[in-house]
């Protein structure tokens, strides 16, 4: 299997397309000219496999439940067929209501669909209208627009029936629903939302189930509103997980900062890479801990805005970071809403193991708020170009582990998953790195690679030669001892604070009351600062081991020497200051090296 990179630092694999269906076209579909428009304008050449065997069905009018990987052209699946009944029916009718409805467990993931509505539409848009009803705007503003019938709404469960409640949004005349990530849908808690949009939901609505496992919570929903649904699932190469190469490294808990640091600095990897936590406090001391050594990365945190959370996203698909520090804690919590019964998809053992661990989990986040229930971190977002993701903390079961993985190796690439394992004997002898979750690292590593064999994955121990990068440990130690507790804390503060003098909402009442947004400027120039010490920054050359000279670019040797090599080459100049002046050049010479005993003329 070869990799390598493509122009966007992506790395590529070449695998049999076992599966996939080239023969059939975009063109083969008979779909409306207007969406062909907009399919050639997005490049989509071929549909992939999922959207060759869905479309077809779709555009029958048949139920679907769709299984496949994240990454694999699930959305343009639905919302392809979506837009060509509806185009079908306007040429008809002339009458306004809402015919589509999309549910979607997450804010992120209602933006993205609502995008990819509105890029398949482009050719149209004046002819239909499409609402995201979790956006960042005014009750009053989405009242009018509602008013207004849009054609297609995408939103969360919670939102869906909050606008019920109040009649704002009528569902009478829908003639498709959507949900989109179904096997977590009910993991988030909409159980009471989802009856209630099947009971106003009229008879015989066409119903997408879009999933990536094939769960017990799919089969309840599938249950609910589907009528003989047509099964799609797609098990070539690229759905096994064979372009990813997945990797475990046993260490101690502070040598999970060492590794990270190397891993970073002498740029073992290479391209965008996802770092996964076990917290948002996790997230924060980990990006101060690597900013100590120079390096960037960004932080998405579940306690931030949508907007903002979104941003970044987009930021660290822009390529502005290459390192995204991902706190997964709501995926955790998501799991502990609904205990699942094992179904045929799965092994029966493993579930029922995966059940012992949550209930070991505090009982005080047992319940989301109807806030958090909107906030995900990792499921359904678009990461983009991906090469690789780094487990620094390993998750509590092996679905959460397989999700993680899924944000690599998409549409044809191949990926890295390297995760970082405390052994037993190993968990609590660094207090400072230490976390609670990593106390049964090595039970849910025996789960992970369970579930990877049956779907014939290998999770292959790696074994980093320690001695070549132990002469790091005392910078680690020094940068771990930077970054306390108390500026952590502030760090989360500050990025809160700065939300809150951006926020818009509030924005009235800072000019109405100045002092407020004075007082809270001037909180932010005091408390924990974290001590920068510019010499982590550089890799001296005594330091570097032999391996990780090799790895390094020949453009970046991994240090910045005393002078820029712009200086350096002028230094070597016959002309200019150093040769007028007699080779004394005032600060740039060691007069020891320069001293000469031959007289001058």
């Amino acid at each position: 299997m070869k990799r390598k990179l493509d122009a966007n630092d992506a790395p590529t694999v070449e695998v049999s397309q076992n599966g996939t269906t080239n023969d059939v076209s975009f063109d083969s579909f008979s779909l409306d000219p207007r969406l062909m428009q907009a399919i050639a304008k997005s490049n989509f050449s071929h549909p992939t496999p999922v959207q060759a065997k869905a479309i077809p069905l779709a555009l029958q009018g048949k139920d679907i439940l769709a299984k496949s990987k994240t990454g694999s052209g699930k959305t343009a699946a639905y919302v392809i067929p979506t837009l060509q009944a509806i185009l079908r029916r306007k040429a008809t009718s002339s009458a306004k209501s809402t015919s589509a409805l999309v549910l979607v467990p997450t804010r992120e993931l209602a933006d993205q669909v609502h995008k990819a509505f509105n890029t398949l539409a482009a050719f149209c848009s004046s002819y239909l209208q499409t609402l995201n009803l979790t956006q960042r705007t005014s009750d009053a503003v989405l009242h009018a627009v509602l008013q207004d019938s849009p054609d297609i709404v995408v939103t969360t469960p919670s939102r869906a029936t909050q606008y019920l409640d109040s009649s704002r949004l009528s569902l009478a005349d829908v003639q498709q629903l959507v949900i989109d990530e179904a096997d977590i849908v009910l993991s988030y808690g909409y159980e009471d939302d989802i009856n209630a949009i099947a009971t106003a939901l009229p008879r015989g609505v066409q119903t997408f189930l879009i999933s990536a496992t094939l769960t017990s919570e799919v089969e309840e929903l599938k249950s609910i509103f589907c009528r003989d649904a047509a099964v799609v699932k797609i098990e070539d190469a690229e759905e096994k997980g064979e372009g990813i190469t997945q990797y475990s490294v046993k260490c101690g808990e502070d040598e999970k900062f060492l590794l990270i640091y190397v891993l970073f600095k002498l740029r073992l990897v290479k391209g965008k890479c996802l770092v996964f936590v076990a917290d948002v406090d996790r997230s924060y001391r980990l990006k101060l801990y690597l900013e100590q050594f120079g390096i960037k990365s960004c932080v998405l945190n579940a306690e931030l805005p949508v907007n903002s959370r979104l941003h970044v996203v987009e930021e660290f698909n822009k390529g502005l970071y290459d390192i995204l520090i991902a706190a997964d804690d709501q995926e955790v919590l998501g799991g502990v809403m609904k205990r699942r019964k094992p179904c045929a998809e799965e092994d029966e053992a493993n579930e029922m193991s995966e059940e012992d661990d949550v209930e070991k989990r505090p009982a005080k986040k047992a319940k989301m708020s109807k806030n958090e229930k909107d906030f995900g971190v990792s499921r359904g977002i678009d990461f983009q170009n991906v090469s690789c993701v780094i487990n620094f903390d390993l998750p509590t079961t092996s679905k959460s582990y397989t999700h993680r993985i899924g944000r690599t190796a998409r549409a044809g690439k191949a990926g890295m998953a390297l995760s970082f394992v405390i052994p037993k004997d190993k968990f609590g002898k660094h207090r400072p790195t230490s976390i609670a979750s990593a106390k049964t690292d090595e039970r849910v590593l025996e789960k992970i690679v369970a579930r990877q064999e049956k779907k014939g994955n290998e999770l292959k121990p790696y074994h980093f030669d320690m001695a070549q990068v132990d002469a790091f440990r005392y910078r680690m130690n020094d940068a771990l001892r930077a970054v306390t507790g108390a500026a952590v804390h502030e760090a989360r503060t500050q990025e809160i604070k700065q939300e809150l003098i951006k926020s818009e909402k509030l924005r009235k009442h800072f000019e109405e009351n100045p002092g407020d947004l004075r007082h809270l400027r001037h909180d932010g120039e005091h408390g924990a600062i974290v001590r920068h010490q510019a010499h982590l920054k550089h890799v001296p050359d005594y330091l570097m081991p032999a391996a990780g000279r090799k790895a390094l670019s020949t453009d970046h040797v991994g240090f910045v020497g005393l002078r820029s090599e712009k200086k350096r080459k002028d230094d070597k100049k016959p002309t200019g200051r150093k040769a007028r002046f007699g080779g004394r050049s005032r600060g740039k010479i060691d007069p020891l090296k320069s001293f000469s005993t031959r007289k001058k003329r």
